[in-house]
Protein backbone atom coordinates (compact mmCIF):
# COMPACT_ATOMS: atom_id res chain seq x y z
CA UNK A 1 0.00 0.00 0.00
CA UNK A 2 1.01 3.53 -0.73
CA UNK A 3 -0.36 7.19 -0.07
CA UNK A 4 -0.01 9.51 -2.78
CA UNK A 5 -0.54 13.20 -1.61
CA UNK A 6 -1.49 16.30 -3.81
CA UNK A 7 0.02 19.57 -3.17
CA UNK A 8 -1.22 22.99 -3.35
CA UNK A 9 -4.85 22.03 -5.08
CA UNK A 10 -6.79 24.63 -3.19
CA UNK A 11 -5.69 27.97 -4.37
CA UNK A 12 -6.64 29.57 -1.18
CA UNK A 13 -3.86 27.39 0.41
CA UNK A 14 -1.49 27.81 -1.80
CA UNK A 15 -2.04 31.25 -1.67
CA UNK A 16 -1.41 31.14 2.49
CA UNK A 17 2.19 29.81 2.11
CA UNK A 18 3.02 32.07 -0.55
CA UNK A 19 2.95 29.02 -3.49
CA UNK A 20 1.96 29.60 -7.24
CA UNK A 21 -1.35 28.14 -8.22
CA UNK A 22 -0.11 24.72 -10.08
CA UNK A 23 -0.62 24.11 -13.55
CA UNK A 24 -1.08 20.36 -13.62
CA UNK A 25 -0.93 18.71 -10.15
CA UNK A 26 2.05 18.03 -7.44
CA UNK A 27 2.33 15.04 -6.07
CA UNK A 28 4.26 13.22 -3.09
CA UNK A 29 4.39 10.08 -1.60
CA UNK A 30 4.17 9.13 2.13
CA UNK A 31 5.24 5.30 3.04
CA UNK A 32 2.77 2.99 4.87
CA UNK A 33 5.04 3.52 8.04
CA UNK A 34 3.30 6.90 8.26
CA UNK A 35 -0.30 5.80 8.61
CA UNK A 36 -2.06 6.75 11.90
CA UNK A 37 -5.34 4.92 12.32
CA UNK A 38 -7.95 4.43 14.88
CA UNK A 39 -7.94 7.94 16.75
CA UNK A 40 -4.55 7.20 18.33
CA UNK A 41 -2.74 9.96 19.52
CA UNK A 42 -0.40 11.51 17.40
CA UNK A 43 3.18 12.26 18.96
CA UNK A 44 5.17 15.41 17.75
CA UNK A 45 8.60 14.11 16.46
CA UNK A 46 11.49 15.66 18.27
CA UNK A 47 13.13 16.68 14.65
CA UNK A 48 10.71 19.64 14.06
CA UNK A 49 9.25 22.35 16.00
CA UNK A 50 6.58 23.41 13.51
CA UNK A 51 4.16 20.63 12.70
CA UNK A 52 1.33 21.62 10.87
CA UNK A 53 -1.90 20.09 10.21
CA UNK A 54 -3.55 19.70 6.86
CA UNK A 55 -6.77 18.20 6.22
CA UNK A 56 -7.74 16.12 3.61
CA UNK A 57 -10.43 13.90 1.59
CA UNK A 58 -9.03 10.77 1.49
CA UNK A 59 -9.78 8.56 -1.62
CA UNK A 60 -9.25 4.68 -1.41
CA UNK A 61 -8.54 2.81 -4.52
CA UNK A 62 -10.76 -0.24 -5.09
CA UNK A 63 -8.87 -2.06 -8.02
CA UNK A 64 -5.58 -2.02 -10.21
CA UNK A 65 -5.03 0.68 -12.73
CA UNK A 66 -2.66 2.34 -14.78
CA UNK A 67 -2.84 4.98 -17.89
CA UNK A 68 -6.65 5.39 -16.65
CA UNK A 69 -8.66 7.99 -18.75
CA UNK A 70 -9.95 10.61 -17.05
CA UNK A 71 -13.84 9.84 -17.47
CA UNK A 72 -13.25 6.17 -16.44
CA UNK A 73 -11.46 7.46 -13.16
CA UNK A 74 -13.97 7.16 -10.66
CA UNK A 75 -14.44 3.83 -11.22
CA UNK A 76 -11.03 3.34 -9.42
CA UNK A 77 -12.48 4.30 -5.69
CA UNK A 78 -15.46 3.62 -4.27
CA UNK A 79 -14.87 4.74 -0.54
CA UNK A 80 -13.56 7.92 0.67
CA UNK A 81 -12.56 9.08 4.10
CA UNK A 82 -10.68 11.98 5.92
CA UNK A 83 -6.66 11.97 6.57
CA UNK A 84 -4.52 14.62 8.44
CA UNK A 85 -1.14 15.04 6.42
CA UNK A 86 0.87 16.46 9.24
CA UNK A 87 4.29 18.74 7.69
CA UNK A 88 7.20 19.49 9.64
CA UNK A 89 6.89 23.17 7.92
CA UNK A 90 10.29 24.15 9.24
CA UNK A 91 11.83 21.20 7.50
CA UNK A 92 9.74 21.72 4.22
CA UNK A 93 10.77 25.23 4.05
CA UNK A 94 14.51 25.04 4.48
CA UNK A 95 14.04 22.09 1.85
CA UNK A 96 12.49 24.10 -0.40
CA UNK A 97 14.31 26.84 0.10
CA UNK A 98 17.25 24.41 -1.33
CA UNK A 99 14.97 22.84 -4.18
CA UNK A 100 15.36 19.32 -2.22
CA UNK A 101 12.39 16.78 -1.89
CA UNK A 102 9.92 17.27 0.71
CA UNK A 103 9.91 13.61 1.81
CA UNK A 104 11.99 14.61 5.45
CA UNK A 105 8.94 17.06 6.27
CA UNK A 106 6.12 14.87 4.53
CA UNK A 107 7.19 11.33 4.48
CA UNK A 108 8.06 10.54 8.84
CA UNK A 109 6.48 7.71 10.64
CA UNK A 110 2.42 8.59 11.95
CA UNK A 111 2.24 11.88 9.33
CA UNK A 112 -0.42 9.94 7.62
CA UNK A 113 -3.47 10.73 10.06
CA UNK A 114 -6.70 8.80 8.24
CA UNK A 115 -10.26 7.84 9.25
CA UNK A 116 -12.68 5.41 8.67
CA UNK A 117 -13.89 5.38 4.76
CA UNK A 118 -17.22 5.21 3.81
CA UNK A 119 -19.09 4.67 0.85
CA UNK A 120 -18.85 7.08 -1.78
CA UNK A 121 -22.50 6.38 -2.45
CA UNK A 122 -23.44 8.09 0.49
CA UNK A 123 -23.11 11.52 -1.08
CA UNK A 124 -25.01 12.60 -3.83
CA UNK A 125 -21.97 14.35 -5.34
CA UNK A 126 -18.19 14.71 -4.75
CA UNK A 127 -18.03 18.18 -5.54
CA UNK A 128 -20.25 19.49 -2.90
CA UNK A 129 -18.55 17.77 0.01
CA UNK A 130 -17.69 19.69 3.39
CA UNK A 131 -15.43 18.78 5.71
CA UNK A 132 -13.99 21.05 8.77
CA UNK A 133 -11.38 20.64 10.98
CA UNK A 134 -11.30 22.01 14.92
CA UNK A 135 -8.58 22.57 17.30
CA UNK A 136 -9.27 22.68 20.89
CA UNK A 137 -12.57 23.32 19.61
CA UNK A 138 -12.24 25.91 17.51
CA UNK A 139 -12.76 25.80 14.00
CA UNK A 140 -9.43 26.07 11.78
CA UNK A 141 -10.26 24.59 8.72
CA UNK A 142 -13.34 24.89 6.24
CA UNK A 143 -12.78 22.69 2.69
CA UNK A 144 -15.32 22.46 -0.13
CA UNK A 145 -14.55 20.28 -3.05
CA UNK A 146 -16.09 22.35 -5.25
CA UNK A 147 -13.33 24.43 -4.89
CA UNK A 148 -10.63 21.59 -5.76
CA UNK A 149 -8.23 22.65 -8.32
CA UNK A 150 -7.95 19.42 -9.93
CA UNK A 151 -10.92 16.97 -9.85
CA UNK A 152 -10.70 13.54 -8.08
CA UNK A 153 -10.55 11.72 -11.53
CA UNK A 154 -7.96 14.22 -12.82
CA UNK A 155 -5.77 13.10 -10.00
CA UNK A 156 -6.18 9.71 -10.65
CA UNK A 157 -5.95 9.47 -14.76
CA UNK A 158 -2.77 12.02 -13.54
CA UNK A 159 -1.03 10.34 -11.22
CA UNK A 160 -1.58 6.61 -12.96
CA UNK A 161 0.00 7.76 -16.13
CA UNK A 162 3.46 8.02 -14.08
CA UNK A 163 2.48 5.45 -11.25
CA UNK A 164 0.74 1.73 -11.02
CA UNK A 165 -2.53 2.43 -8.72
CA UNK A 166 -3.16 -0.64 -6.99
CA UNK A 167 -6.57 -1.54 -4.67
CA UNK A 168 -5.67 -0.05 -1.56
CA UNK A 169 -3.83 2.80 -2.08
CA UNK A 170 -4.58 6.03 -0.62
CA UNK A 171 -4.97 9.78 -1.98
CA UNK A 172 -4.49 12.50 -0.25
CA UNK A 173 -6.11 15.07 -2.35
CA UNK A 174 -4.93 18.66 -0.98
CA UNK A 175 -6.15 20.65 1.85
CA UNK A 176 -7.90 23.80 2.08
CA UNK A 177 -6.72 27.44 3.49
CA UNK A 178 -5.84 27.23 7.75
CA UNK A 179 -3.60 25.27 8.31
CA UNK A 180 -1.79 25.34 11.55
CA UNK A 181 0.72 24.57 14.19
CA UNK A 182 -0.14 21.47 16.34
CA UNK A 183 1.45 22.03 20.06
CA UNK A 184 1.38 19.10 23.16
CA UNK A 185 -2.24 18.70 24.45
CA UNK A 186 -3.80 19.77 21.45
CA UNK A 187 -6.93 17.82 20.07
CA UNK A 188 -8.05 18.07 17.02
CA UNK A 189 -11.61 16.68 15.28
CA UNK A 190 -12.78 16.55 12.09
CA UNK A 191 -16.08 16.31 9.91
CA UNK A 192 -17.02 15.12 6.62
CA UNK A 193 -20.84 16.73 6.14
CA UNK A 194 -22.35 15.88 9.13
CA UNK A 195 -20.00 13.06 10.48
CA UNK A 196 -17.19 13.22 13.23
CA UNK A 197 -14.54 11.12 11.75
CA UNK A 198 -11.06 12.24 13.74
CA UNK A 199 -10.75 13.59 16.93
CA UNK A 200 -7.57 12.55 18.30
CA UNK A 201 -4.81 14.15 20.53
CA UNK A 202 -1.15 15.77 19.85
CA UNK A 203 1.32 14.25 22.75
Amino acid sequence: MKIIAIGRNYAAHAAELNNAIPTKPIIFLKPDTAVLKDNKPFYIPDFSKDVHYELEIVLKICKEGKHIAEKFASNYYEEIGLGVDFTARDIQAEHKEKGLPWELAKAFDNSAVISNFLPKSDYKDMYDLKFELKKNGENKQNGHTANLLFSFEKIISFVSQYITLKKGDLIFTGTPEGVGKVNTGDRLEAWLEDKQLLNFEIK
